[in-house]
């Protein structure tokens, strides 16, 4: 399994995350071809803190949209923030988690509450 965060490139070169069977923006099908957003830096969008967040999800869990650009095209992501400080314009790095989820404290089965992705986290 690859710890890249990747982005999906249609073959008329048009970015989606996440992947789509066709192109969102020309209607092509997708293919399998990829850019990986794990050494580039993103800037944060917007951001928000939910201080009550579900069970078995940390608290406070900041959450941001994170913007990339690449090959001149702009692509968005929501994400997790490892920091507990964040502001709209701070630059980030996305950053792989191998357990996004504390299973012990889930409502369902803790196979079921398990699973790996990525969180960004502020390098400004």
């Amino acid at each position: 399994m690859s710890t890249d965060l990747n982005v999906h490139k249609c073959p008329n070169g048009h970015l989606c995350y996440p992947k789509h069977s066709v192109c969102p923006k020309c209607g092509v099908l997708m293919g399998n071809k990829t850019v990986s957003l794990s050494e580039l830096n993103g800037t944060v969008v917007t951001w928000t803190k939910s201080t009550v967040p579900p069970p078995g999800v940390r608290s406070p869990n900041i959450l941001a949209i994170v913007e990339y650009y690449i090959e001149g095209q702009s692509i968005t992501l929501l994400g997790g923030i490892e920091n507990e400080s964040v502001n709209i314009g701070d630059v980030v790095k996305a950053t792989y988690v191998s357990s996004l989820r504390d299973a012990e404290y889930g409502q369902r089965d803790e196979e079921s509450q398990t699973w790996s992705g990525h969180r960004f986290k502020v390098v400004n």
